[in-house]
């Protein structure tokens, strides 16, 4: 099977010499939800800018970015970008419109599409994010999570195979997080989610990989990769809360089951 996006021995060296990627190599599967997790300056924003040319490639021998086996070249940018959605970590980076309509459509307009066509894929993905009737209203004007969901249905609108997304519950309010992480749920298309959300991506990612100072250093199931305290620790990062009762190999989450206490009635 032709891994949906696979990463081949990728470097990057920003223009000050900072080297950001070391050799990065890694593969996800058609479908598959996968988080990706390191401290700060691990190299998760400048490796997912990379998925779909937004930053370019540099990397010693043979390598690179490769989506559906496809190389991720100058010249192929336009479909690789159609393939690969990518959803900013600050929406305010990704909305640039007067109106949440004309926000959703710039990228299906982008591609070429008919006047009906951008309609029907705007009115799609705000449906897709509960917003259906925002259209006319000014994005500078919504709340964080609403914004966020105007970005996020920007990019369904292109109908990417890929969906990127670069702390997608930063600044979310605790309703703001269980609302986005449900419509990711709901979204059944191969998913990267680069987080310091760890609770998220336990409910989320079937497999995760840890990044430290640009490389790979860990990578494997989700719930016995963040279990290892040792492993997080080490890296900057802590066991989540959710998994602070539960035993790494047990399938299912433990439920707690409480019994109040009968009071006597009042007189």
């Amino acid at each position: 099977m032709t891994p949906a996006l696979e990463l081949r021995n990728l470097r990057f060296r920003y223009a000050d010499g900072t080297e950001a990627l070391r050799g990065v190599s890694f593969s996800v599967n058609p479908g598959e939800c996968v988080g990706l997790i390191g401290p700060n300056g691990a190299g998760k924003s400048t490796l997912l800018l990379h998925l779909n040319g937004l930053l370019p490639e540099r990397w010693d021998g043979p390598g690179g970015v490769f989506v559906e086996g496809e190389a991720v070249t100058e010249s192929r940018l336009p479909v690789i970008r159609r393939r690969v959605g990518l959803l900013f970590q600050d929406p305010n980076d990704q909305l640039f419109c007067p109106t949440v309509f004309e926000d959703v459509a710039f990228g299906p307009q982008q591609l070429g599409l008919t006047d009906a066509a951008v309609r029907e894929r705007v009115a799609q993905g705000l449906a897709k994010v509960g917003l259906t009737g925002f259209e006319k209203r000014a994005p500078h004007h919504l709340s964080g999570g609403e914004k966020r969901r105007v970005c996020l249905a920007g990019v369904l609108a292109c109908e990417p195979g890929i969906l990127v997304l670069d702390e997608p519950t930063s600044e979310l309010d605790p309703r703001g997080r269980r609302d986005l992480k449900q419509l990711l749920r709901q979204i059944p298309i191969t998913k990267i989610i680069a987080t310091h959300d760890l609770e998220m991506v336990v409910e989320l990612c079937s497999r995760t990989i840890v990044m430290s100072h640009g490389e790979v250093v860990a990578h494997g199931p989700t719930v016995q990769l963040l279990s290892d305290e040792a492993l997080m620790l080490k890296h900057d990062l802590e066991r989540p809360h959710i998994l602070q009762h539960r035993h790494p190999h047990t399938a299912e989450m433990p439920v707690v089951s409480c019994q109040l206490p009968v009071l006597p009635p009042l007189t």
